[in-house]
């Protein structure tokens, strides 16, 4: 891609919607960061329980992303085209699938809570404490997936404040929550759960409050119309399978860290919780780009969705690299907020070396995702993540059976090569969205994809 001539109002609008995003992302991780730090000191069974309930609730969450992501995208094209009301009732459907597709998801995940935990194939202390983890958390699905989908609508609105306060206020009030009863009252893990239900329900309330504020003023109707609430629905199905395939590739990497034992389980998902920090800092660039790029191209502004892309893509290669010096600076002190096993310690450290490394190739493919997003090009993006987990599968299949070997190598050398690898999957995306974005296929103009 070529590189556009710098324009000051377009990196102030960047920076409008990408400083607020970035402030409600890293709101989230920190709060898993916390969350292991409060339950690491329990126990390393209790962490490595964690690691297991956390991939399944966030899978289970995260799948239905495509009620922020291409409400995001629907929402700014209408606005790009002028029509708010259109705006706000198409995201007022999205939300109202939220509810329906939030209720099912919790009765299914809190009755199969022990099964689901026993596929990772942990140890039985470490699927009894995921287990009673993530049954009182599936409480809060419905609350997870409301957020989800109210937050994209703010952001169609190019609103990335509100989330923001949403996120800041509801994390905060969850680390108080977490530290009152797992240790206040004594309820372990099972405290941990309780203040996330809790936090997430309070999260919900107040971005559905500001909701409801927009569509009275605009006219728009707030009750479910069935029409609406398919074409969400329908929309959503190729992001939906993008993200099924992602959440595999993530889900795969945690089952072969499972299988490794408990020492790398537990510094896995610290690991992970820190990847997936620096995720969400970096996908701020990415709220923006879904934002401008979908309002842009419903305005018929080729040119600006590209200059946009263009300045957020270099943006995101240099911000991550900054993000990678700055954990390389500290890989060696931070395991010792979240653990006091020396043995996780050192198989955390050594993971969070090739974290940091991975870091600049994340933030352009973030980016890259969000533009793609913003445009609508779900079904291109379903059929590359799909591509990925094919070509992801025999590398991640070859640490599971290389286990025993990688393991009498010691634990750091285990997990640093299962980064490796999974530093190798973000390669692989990196490839694919450099090749779609230097076309013109993904770069529709008009209200509608």
């Amino acid at each position: 891609m070529s590189r556009a001539p710098h324009d000051p109002t377009q990196s102030r609008e960047i920076l409008r919607l990408a400083v607020p995003a970035f402030l409600a992302l890293v709101a989230e991780p920190l709060f898993l960061l916390a969350d292991s730090a409060i339950i690491g000191h329990l126990g390393t069974a209790q962490l490595a329980g964690l690691g297991v309930a956390s991939a399944t609730l966030l899978t289970a969450a995260n799948v239905f992303v495509f009620l922020a992501y291409g409400t995001t995208s629907i929402v700014a094209r209408q606005i790009g085209a002028g029509s708010q009301r259109s705006a706000l009732e198409a995201g007022i459907g999205g939300s109202w699938l939220a509810v329906g597709l939030g209720a099912v998801t919790a009765v299914l995940v809190a009755a199969g809570a022990e099964p689901l935990c026993r596929l990772f194939g942990a140890s039985g202390p470490a699927i009894a404490y995921a287990a009673t983890y993530l049954r009182i958390s599936a409480l809060g699905i419905p609350a997870m997936l409301v957020a989800l989908a109210a937050t994209g609508v703010l952001r169609g609105l190019q609103d990335t404040r509100t989330p923001l306060v949403a996120s800041v206020t509801g994390f905060s009030a969850n680390v108080l929550l977490n530290l009152f009863l797992v240790y206040g009252l004594g309820w372990g893990i099972a405290g941990s759960a309780w203040g996330t239900v809790i936090a997430q329900t309070g999260m919900a309330t107040g971005l559905v409050t500001v909701l409801v504020a927009h569509a009275r003023r605009a006219g728009a109707t707030l009750h479910p119309h069935p029409g609406r609430v398919l074409r969400a629905a329908v929309t959503g199905i190729p992001l939906l399978v993008r993200t099924l395939a992602l959440r595999s590739i993530l889900l795969l990497t945690t089952w072969v860290a499972a299988g490794l034992g408990d020492v790398p389980l537990a510094s896995h998902q610290v690991a992970a919780t820190v990847w997936s920090f620096l995720a969400f800092a970096l996908d701020a660039l990415a709220i923006a780009a879904q934002a401008l790029t979908g309002r842009a191209l419903g305005a018929g502004d080729v040119a600006a969705a590209r200059a946009a892309t263009s300045t957020m893509v270099r943006w995101g290669v240099w911000g991550g690299a900054a993000l990678g010096l700055a954990v390389l600076g500290v890989h060696s002190a931070l395991p010792v907020l979240f653990t006091t096993d020396p043995a996780v310690r050192a198989a955390l450290a050594s993971a969070l070396v090739v974290v940091a490394l991975g870091q600049p190739l994340s933030g352009y493919v973030f980016v890259v995702d969000g533009v793609l997003i913003g445009a609508g090009d779900g079904a291109w993006l379903a059929k590359a993540m799909g591509a990925t987990l094919i070509l992801y599968l025999p590398l991640v299949l070859w640490v599971h059976a290389s286990g025993h070997a990688l393991v009498s190598a010691g634990a750091p050398y285990a997990v640093r090569v299962l980064w490796v690898v999974f530093t190798g999957f973000m390669a692989i995306r990196a490839c694919l969205f450099w090749w779609r974005i230097r076309g013109d296929a993904w770069a529709v103009v008009g209200a509608a994809r």
